[in-house]
């Protein structure tokens, strides 16, 4: 078998693919996904469109599972890219879940990845505008979520359940931690010549951001892209703009960073109509 450059995706959602489709040509794209039926159906459209994809059952909560993937990913060449689109939002998990998906689950990713990335390469991980929407950590908390390891990581105080609110919370926590580990990653990233950035999107239309629209919070969520500064909400395309920056050759420059992609709408949470009354 001849060997191909190889871009890992978890997460068979429509940013996944946007992202896959914009800079997955001419790679082995190794899709994970909990649900293979979704990745099967995502590899489907894009083998159909002329790329080469193969959907891999995979849960990103368990480590087990991450290694799996990346071993298959190996059996075809160099892992040269890594998208990760994967995690549940707050309608759809219990905190344990969100935690266990959105915080650890993708810093093992980040980790395990990091250990075999080729020179040369990159990642993206997708986080969201809503770790932005909680109150600043100390100093020492941020660093707590960046640098500790993995598997001590839901130890950490602050993400014990009596100082996690509601599932919202716990998901703010996961994004802020995303974020903080892309920081640490990408040192780490960065011995074996390779990059890795975190996109933080707003209200992207896709069938989980539907789900929100429909979900208990689907007043909040019409609201904000409506007063935001852009209107509306977001395409999973827009966000695969971001990205082709990221992952390409214009953005060699650029590792360690979090792009925020939100149509100013955390700008009006702070600054704007969108601000919460006191």
């Amino acid at each position: 078998m001849s060997k191909k450059d190889v871009m890992i995706v978890t997460g068979a959602g429509q940013i996944s693919m946007a992202i896959a489709r914009r800079m997955g040509y001419g790679k082995k794209i190794v899709m994970g996904d909990k649900n293979i039926a979704n990745a099967k159906a995502i590899a489907e459209i894009m083998n159909n469109a002329g790329f080469d994809v193969e959907p891999i059952e995979m849960d990103l909560s368990f480590r087990k599972s991450i290694l799996s993937l990346i071993a298959k990913a190996q059996e075809y060449g160099e892992i040269k890219m890594l998208v990760n689109g994967a995690g549940v939002s707050p309608s759809q998990a219990p905190i344990e879940a969100i935690l266990k998906v959105d915080l650890y689950g993708t810093a093992v990713l980040l980790e395990e990845v990091g250990r075999v990335i080729a020179e040369g390469g990159c990642g993206v991980t997708i986080s969201s505008q809503s770790g932005w929407r909680m109150p600043q950590l100390t100093a020492e908390e941020d660093a707590a979520l960046a640098t500790t390891p993995t598997e001590e990581l839901l130890s950490l105080e602050i993400l014990q359940p009596e100082n996690i609110k509601d599932t919202l919370h716990a998901y703010q926590m996961a994004k802020r931690c995303n974020e903080k580990r892309v920081m640490a990653q990408s040192v780490e990233w960065g011995k074996r010549g390779a990059r890795l950035n975190d996109i933080a999107p707003g209200i992207i239309v896709t069938p989980l951001a539907v789900d929100e629209f429909n979900g208990p919070r689907g007043d909040f969520y019409k609201n904000m892209f409506a007063k935001c500064p852009a209107g509306r909400p977001g395409t999973a395309d827009e966000v695969a703009n971001v990205a082709e920056l990221l992952m390409s050759d214009k953005g060699a420059f650029i590792t360690g960073s979090t792009f925020l992609i939100d149509g100013s709408a955390t700008s009006s949470y702070y600054y704007g109509p969108l601000k919460p009354e006191s």
